[in-house]
Order: structure tokens, then sequence, then C-alpha cells
């Protein structure tokens, strides 16, 4: 929630939020007054012209979403935070993001959407980024369109970091691994000489703890590039164990070493910074 504000003098809502919140894009505060996240005396108003009396208080709000009813989620899946906004989600390994074009394989998204619209059947839920089946932790997901193209339009901007269980141990302590992907192919990305058809990716990484024959590291992405992680540390010669498609040679998971760990954004109607983490899943950090 936002500071409160208290009219001094009539005025109409929008004028009085474009002077009082200067920070603030005035295209922004309209998605506050369309999804009603603007409070007149703790009551939501969506009308650019509503007037305020001299004493009226003025807020900005988003609600956590209601708890009533509810359709519990599948095991594997964990809403780590709700509003009116967002969903951050624990994602489980295993779980796809969305369907495939198959339409095969249990999906968050499904899961999701069925939570939303327990509460009123036109709930629905927007896709903001994706991880892969085998990587769990951190993922977020829009409840309205107009939120989910903020959250996109300035996703590169956000600090999105991983841990990961590569094989092997690697011997530098920090570096930055850059390469251009070719994402033709469905099943496996390959990095190649930069051309019209590559997008470059951008993967810095900090070595966390080396065991006997694997190593822990903290991965900090700047671009999202589908399967970045996974080429950059196969080009290293030290895939993720558990990425047979990348070069792995061990599973002793049964599943891919990497935990999408770290997210912080701003928040997409109040412009608050946002700041979530989870620890490594037990079945990894017992590798190393």
């Amino acid at each position: 929630m936002s500071p409160e504000r208290t009219a001094t003098q009539a005025a109409e809502l929008l004028p009085f939020l474009i002077e009082n919140w200067p920070d603030m894009k005035r295209t922004r505060l309209k998605q506050w007054l369309k999804f009603g996240s603007v409070r007149v005396n703790g009551r939501a108003v969506t009308r650019h012209d509503h007037p305020l009396k001299r004493g009226d208080k003025i807020s900005i709000k988003v609600e956590r979403a209601p708890r009533g009813k509810t359709v519990p989620l599948p095991s594997g899946l964990e809403i780590v935070h709700e509003d009116d906004a967002i969903i951050v989600l624990n994602k489980g390994a295993g779980w796809l993001t969305v369907a495939l074009d198959s339409g095969k394989g249990r999906t968050a998204y499904a899961a999701l959407t069925d939570h939303v619209r327990a509460t009123d059947p036109r709930n629905r839920v927007w896709i903001v980024h994706r991880l892969d089946r085998d990587t769990s932790g951190l993922i977020v997901f829009a409840k309205t369109e107009p939120f989910k193209r903020i959250l996109q339009q300035n996703w590169h901007l956000f600090d999105k970091r991983y841990l990961a269980v590569a094989e092997g141990v690697i011997k530098r302590d920090s570096g930055t691994l850059r390469c251009h992907l070719n994402e033709e192919f469905s099943l496996r990305v390959r990095s190649v000489p930069p051309d019209d058809d590559t997008r470059e990716a951008i993967t810095h990484f900090k070595v966390l703890k080396r065991g006997t024959d694997m190593t822990l590291l903290e991965l900090k992405i700047d671009t999202g590039r589908r399967h970045q992680i996974r080429v950059h540390l196969s080009d290293m010669g030290h895939p993720l164990v558990g990425d047979a498609p990348y070069g792995a040679k061990t599973d002793p998971a049964r599943r891919l070493g990497l935990h999408s760990s770290l997210l912080v954004f701003k928040h997409p109607a109040t412009d608050e910074k946002m700041r979530f983490e989870l620890p490594l899943p037990g079945v990894l950090a017992k590798l190393v």
C-alpha cells in the first residue's frame, strides 16, 4: 500500500493523482484507476473525473486475493504470493509452464486457471515468463493482460537468479558467459556464430561450493533465452546434472539440477519492489 494523501482543496481524481504521485507515469495511474486500486476514503474508485473534496483521503492499494472458495493446487505447486495483480508460484520439477503443441502434460497454467476461477469463472491468468519442465522454483503469472504487458516490457530490468548443480569441479570462482543461440530446433538449442537469425545470451556465474565431482553455482541472467543456462554450462564442459540432451553423464537426483531461486521486480500495479527467494530443493542440496 502506498502512503495516503489528503486533498487540501476540491479537485478531480486523475489530476490529483498526477500531482501527488509525480514519479508515476500517467498510463500507470490510469491502470490503477481501471483496476480499482485507487481508494478514496477507503472505497475503490475507477472514474478519472471523480470529484474530490477537501479532507478526502486518497491511497493506492492492491488487495490480496480473496481466500474464500479455492481449489487446492496439486502436489508440486505452491503459491508463494498472490494479490489482485500477480501470482508468484513455486513450480516443482516435472511441471510444464504451459501445454506443449501436442497438448500433453500437466501444466502450472491450467492449475492456476482452476485456482482463480474458483472465486469467479471469468477469472484467468497470463503467462509472464516460463521455466523448463524439469526446472523448479519461482515463476510469475499475471492476473490481467495489462499487468502481463507491464511485467514483460520491464522483465530485462529485473533480477533473476538460479541455483545450479553442474557436473565436475569448476575452477573459476566467477565469470560471464556469452554466446549466440540458434533456437530453431525445439528440443535442443545450439550456440553458433552470430548472424541475423541468432540472439545473444548472457549469463553471470559465481561458484558457491565445490564437491568432489560437482559444483554448486549461482547464476544471474541478463537475457531470457530458451535453455541459455543449459547451453552455457554445456559449452563450459560442465553441464547440469541430469541434463542428458546437453551432455550430462550423471543424473543423481533424477531431475535437472536447476532451480529458479530469486526474483526481484517492481509490482506492475504499485511499483513496489517485490523480492522472493527460495532455497535449493533438498534433493539437489544433498548432492553438494
